[in-house]
């Protein structure tokens, strides 16, 4: 998906939400384990109930990964379900890659010839050479890791050197690898009071903000000082809308929950255009 399908799809649905899929299987409705795989029938139904008030979904490879052969069977049957009956959406692998330049190359090969998904996180520690391999591939994106929200972020991200935090040289530096149509950025929704400052850094770029919801941020701080002219925002919810309910009833009750955030955000789009 390319940077203009992107905003097009944000502007149609009125909507910058972003589902993340964490889909932790000792979380699951009770039911779901009578099906013979229970990670994808509880994808599938958050997903038929939350993708008219989503662009985007975002499934964090851990919990898969962590199921072994199955969990990754689960992960690409998510993302072929949402390719054939819901193709505008964007999917990003929450993955967290970064290594040497022919270890990233396989990492993107995996994720974006195999899986066929939109955008990949990235670690930029390790600098250019572990980032660039993402980024040979036509309208895929890499969204590299800015700054955080978890408490640990405090120890390297604000680390100051002559005046300027380490999390300002990441995105000052990685602009030289990339522009807009490939480039984002994670920025922890926590940290919300920073969006003002990274903006006049990054003014163009889409920012994927987490840590909305279940993690205390505020949806209406991140939109009054992160969204652009052309919102160049996605801000994720995962546990929020996924494990709303425990029910039979839980899809029905994230699509609630998707749609309540939907709405806001068609209000914050408006009072920003």
């Amino acid at each position: 998906m390319n940077y203009n399908e992107l905003v097009n799809q944000i502007k149609t649905k009125q909507s910058f939400l972003c589902v993340g899929l964490d889909s932790d299987k000792r979380k699951l409705p009770k039911h779901l384990f009578e099906t013979n795989d229970p990670i994808f029938e509880f994808n599938k139904a958050i997903i038929n109930n939350t993708a008219k008030y989503t662009v985007a979904y975002k499934p964090n490879i851990a919990f898969y990964e962590s199921e072994g052969p199955k969990g990754w069977i689960s992960l690409q049957k998510t993302v072929d379900y949402i390719r054939t009956y819901f193709p505008e959406i964007f999917i990003i692998a929450d993955a967290k890659r970064g290594d040497i330049g022919n270890t990233s190359k396989l990492y993107a090969r995996a994720f974006f010839e195999n899986m066929d998904v939109d955008a990949i996180t990235v670690a930029p520690y390790m600098g250019e050479d572990s980032v660039s391999p993402f980024l040979d591939y036509d309208n895929k994106w890499v969204i590299l890791l800015a700054l955080t929200s978890n408490k640990g972020a405090d120890d390297f991200q604000y680390h100051n050197d002559n005046g300027k935090a380490l999390f300002e040289t990441v995105l000052e530096k990685s602009q030289q690898w990339a522009g807009k149509e490939q480039m984002m950025y994670v920025v922890g929704a926590t940290r919300s009071e920073m969006l003002q400052d990274i903006r006049k850094i990054v003014p163009d770029h889409f920012l994927l903000v987490p840590g909305v919801g279940a993690q205390g941020g505020s949806l209406q701080e991140v939109a009054t000082y992160g969204i652009n002219k052309n919102c160049g925002l996605l801000v994720n919810s995962s546990r929020g809308i996924i494990f709303a309910d425990s029910s039979e009833n839980f899809a029905h009750i994230a699509g609630i929950k998707a749609q309540k955030m939907q709405k806001e955000m068609a209000k914050l789009l408006e009072l920003n255009s």
